[in-house]
C-alpha cells in the first residue's frame, strides 16, 4: 500500500508552497468581506461581484497558462510567475483606501492564481504515476488546507493582539506569501517526463480542444455544476457577522472549515484512487445540501460552525477527486490545456454563483442564498442518479 512517504519530494514541496500561500491568502480572505463592509462601506452585491469577477479572471488566465505550459513543456517558470504575482499584491490590501484598491489587488492576486493553477496541477500529474494521482492531489490539497486554517488562526490571534485593527493584521499576510515563492524556487524541479516531443507540442487551438475526449468534458460539466452549488466562502463569514458573531472571532469560521478540509482531503484522495467517483460525488453533494440547510436555518452565531465544518467536508470529498479525474482523462500533451479549460468553466460558474448569492442575500435575505445553494446541489445529485455516466 502506498503512503504519503512514497510520494515524490516535488509533490511535498508544491504542497508546502500551497500551505504558505494559502496561509497568506486566507488570512486576508477571512477579514476581507468584513473589511469591505465595515471599513470601506461595500454592499453584499459588490462583495459578490468582486469575488466572482476575481475568480473568473483567475479561471481565464489558467487556460492560457496551461496551454503555454503544454507548448513549452516547462511548467515551473509559469508557476513561479503566478505565485510571485500573488505575493506582490499582499501589501496592497492593508494600504487600500477604497473598494477600487481592494478590487484591483484581488483581481491581480487571482490572475496570479490563474497563471500558476493549471501548470501546477499538470506538474503534479507529470511527477507521479497514475496510480498515485488521487493521493498526490489529496496531499497537496490537504497541505493547502492546513495553510487555509492557519491563516484565519493567525488572523484571530493578531486581531486580538492589535485590538481589531484589520489593516494592521493584513500586513502579517505578506511574510508567508514571499516564503511560498522561496520554497517553490528552491524545492521544486522540472521533471524530465514533461518533455514529450513531436505532434503534441501545439498551442491552444479549436482543433486541440476537440481532441479532448468526451470523458474529459463530463468532468468539466460536473465541475461547473458543483461550482454553481458552492458560491464563495465569503458568504460563510458574512453569515456569521449577520448572526452577531464578534468581529474578532469571524476568522474562526474558516479555521473550522479548513481543519475539516485538511483532515479529510488526503484520505479522500486515496479513496479516489480506489472507489467509484460517482459515489464520492453523491456523498459530497449530500454533505453540501446538509451544510446549506444548517446555514439557512441558523439563528445564533454558534450554528455557523457546524455548517462551516460540513462545507469543509464537502470540499475535501470533491476537489481532489475532480483534479484526479481531469488528469486521468486528458492526454499528456494537452494536460495543462485541459486543466486550464476546466478551471475557466468552473470560474465562470463561480462568477454566476457568487453574483446570484449576493443578489439573493440583498433582495431576500441570507436564508435564500443558502437554500438556493442547496437547490443547485440537489439538482446536481438528481442528475447524477438519473444519468448514471459510464465509468462513474
Amino acid at each position: 500500500m502506498n503512503t504519503t512517504h512514497s510520494l515524490p519530494k516535488g509533490v511535498w514541496a508544491l504542497g508546502f508552497v500551497s500551505l504558505f500561500m494559502d496561509m497568506s491568502s486566507e488570512l486576508v480572505h477571512s477579514l476581507l468581506p468584513v473589511f469591505m463592509t465595515t471599513v470601506l462601506g461595500a454592499s453584499k452585491i459588490t462583495i459578490g461581484l468582486v469575488e466572482g469577477v476575481a475568480e473568473a479572471a483567475a479561471a481565464a488566465a489558467r487556460v492560457f497558462s496551461g496551454a503555454i505550459s503544454d507548448r513549452l513543456r516547462r511548467r515551473k517558470a509559469l508557476v513561479v510567475i503566478g505565485y510571485g504575482l500573488s505575493a506582490l499584491t499582499k501589501p496592497v490590501f492593508p494600504l487600500a483606501t477604497s473598494i477600487g484598491w481592494v478590487f484591483g489587488a484581488r483581481f491581480t492576486d487571482r490572475i496570479g492564481k490563474g497563471i500558476r493553477g493549471a501548470p501546477r496541477d499538470a506538474l503534479v500529474a507529470d511527477i507521479v504515476p497514475p496510480r498515485q494521482r488521487g493521493a498526490a492531489y489529496g496531499l497537496r490539497q490537504a497541505l493547502d488546507s492546513v495553510g487555509a486554517f492557519l491563516g484565519p488562526l493567525l488572523a484571530l490571534i493578531f486581531m486580538a493582539w492589535f485590538s481589531n485593527d484589520i489593516k494592521a493584521v493584513l500586513w502579517v499576510a505578506v511574510v508567508p506569501a514571499f516564503l511560498a515563492v522561496l520554497v517553490l524556487v528552491a524545492g521544486v524541479s522540472e521533471p524530465p517526463s514533461v518533455e514529450i516531443p513531436g505532434r503534441d507540442r501545439s498551442p491552444l487551438t479549436f482543433r486541440s480542444v476537440l481532441n479532448l475526449p468526451g470523458r474529459y468534458w463530463l468532468v468539466v460539466s460536473l465541475g461547473a455544476v458543483f461550482t454553481l452549488a458552492r458560491f464563495s466562502e465569503a458568504f460563510l463569514l458574512l453569515r456569521a457577522q449577520d448572526l452577531g458573531l464578534a468581529l474578532g472571532y469571524i476568522p474562526a469560521i474558516l479555521i473550522v472549515m479548513n481543519v475539516v478540509f485538511s483532515s479529510v482531503a488526503y484520505p479522500a484522495g486515496r479513496a479516489a484512487d480506489h472507489l467509484s467517483p460517482r459515489t464520492l460525488f453523491l456523498t459530497g453533494l449530500g454533505v453540501l445540501i446538509i451544510a446549506d440547510g444548517v446555514l439557512a436555518a441558523a439563528t445564533i452565531p454558534w450554528m455557523v460552525f457546524p455548517g462551516a465544518a460540513l462545507w469543509g467536508l464537502h470540499m475535501a470529498l470533491t476537489q481532489g477527486l475532480l483534479s484526479k479525474l481531469v488528469s486521468d482523462a486528458a492526454p499528456a500533451g494537452l494536460r495543462g490545456t485541459a486543466f486550464g479549460i476546466f478551471h475557466l468553466v468552473s470560474g465562470v460558474a463561480l462568477l454566476l454563483a457568487s453574483a446570484i448569492a449576493g443578489a439573493l442575500w440583498t433582495l431576500l435575505g441570507p436564508q435564500a442564498t443558502f437554500l438556493a445553494g442547496a437547490g443547485f446541489a440537489l439538482l446536481a445529485a438528481a442528475g447524477l442518479i438519473v444519468i448514471r455516466p459510464r465509468g462513474a
